[in-house]
């Protein structure tokens, strides 16, 4: 059985993490599927997704991490092409990733304690995300 549906975020710009457990798990929970497997996707080159202790802490380490990794300031190719200036934005959701996928076991997400997901955006500016989550199994 195979079931798809998606939901819509609004991001606060570069850093902005939000913790979307809950509405993922909700849609594990539409989809009446028991056992198998829910992959979650986020639309978008400047956007990732993937699990994290979600406290404040970590909400500002891991952005910062990636600032140090792929700083803002750098002349990237991607500015040279574009001028917009978010070159860092694609290369750090590229490292991150687009998408992840959760084990479903008696029809909710498999995850540790103090494991959540999140949706990280990457871009220099507040953005409309649209996160698709496709459960597959029994």
């Amino acid at each position: 059985m195979v079931y798809q549906e998606k939901f819509h975020l609004r991001s606060d710009g570069h850093g902005d993490m939000q913790d979307i457990t809950a509405a993922v798990n909700g849609l594990v929970e539409s989809s009446r599927i028991k056992t198998g497997i829910a992959h979650v996707f986020c639309l978008g080159s400047t956007a990732a997704v993937g699990t994290i202790e979600f406290e404040p802490g970590l909400q500002r380490d891991f952005p910062e991490m990636l600032d140090r990794l792929m700083p803002p300031s750098r002349d990237y190719g991607h500015e040279q092409a574009w001028h917009d200036g978010n070159g860092h934005s694609h290369l750090q959701a590229t490292l991150q990733g687009p998408s992840l996928s959760v084990p479903v076991a008696e029809g909710k997400l498999v995850l540790g304690t103090w494991q959540q997901i999140v949706h990280l955006e990457c871009d220099t500016r507040p953005r409309e995300r649209t996160v698709v989550v496709t459960v597959i199994g029994d």
